[in-house]
């Protein structure tokens, strides 16, 4: 029996890129986690100065309540409301990658400066050494349309290493063809737990 991969989907907030891919993957039976890696989960304000900043342990359901409660025409309006009310069916609040210790085969990241978070993050970790963990990063531009793109391409990407008989020996072969196939670029190191 093929092992089924472990995957984490980070961007900056736990809000919108990752948790839609979160959401997809699901959906097509990939064992996935999502997180942020920012210090705060930063939602969009009144206006771009003023956005609305949250602690990691606030849950989705208080932020929906809160932005309701501030302006609902406002955040029902750029789609925040709906997407918070997505995010609170998936799980209760956003992660922070850095707060959590689980090891996976595949950490997908949606931006090049997430990308060196989670790298940074990892190798500041006391590591056995012996567990590779493959850290990939496919930029996706931080809104809506663009997140279900990416989640897509998300998808498409963790089915050819699920599908490989060696992920391992074939990474090199996958991206390939996978950036060739999307016409993307992609980020690629390793780390080890």
């Amino acid at each position: 029996m093929v092992r089924k991969l472990k995957i984490a989907v980070v961007c900056s907030s736990n809000q919108n890129r990752s948790m839609e891919a979160h959401n997809f993957l699901s959906k097509k039976g990939f064992n996935v986690h999502s997180f942020g890696s920012g210090n705060n989960v930063k939602l969009p304000g009144p206006s771009a100065d003023r956005p609305n900043i949250f602690e990691f342990s606030t849950t989705y359901e208080e932020m929906y309540k809160d932005l309701t409660s501030k302006d609902v025409h406002l955040y029902t309006q750029n789609g925040i409301l709906h997407m918070l009310d997505r995010n609170r069916r998936i799980k209760t609040r956003p992660e922070r990658f850095q707060d959590n210790r689980t090891k996976f085969d595949l950490i997908i990241t949606c931006e090049e400066r997430v990308y060196d978070q989670v790298f940074e993050d990892l190798i500041s970790r006391d590591s056995e050494g012996a567990r590779p963990v493959h850290i990939l990063n496919l930029d996706i531009q931080d809104n809506h349309e663009d997140a279900t793109i990416g989640a897509f391409l998300i998808c498409d990407l963790c089915q050819m290493m699920q599908d490989s008989d060696d992920m391992e020996d074939d990474m090199s072969y996958i991206i390939q063809e996978f950036c060739a196939k999307c016409d993307r670029d992609v980020l690629h190191t390793v780390c080890f737990y």
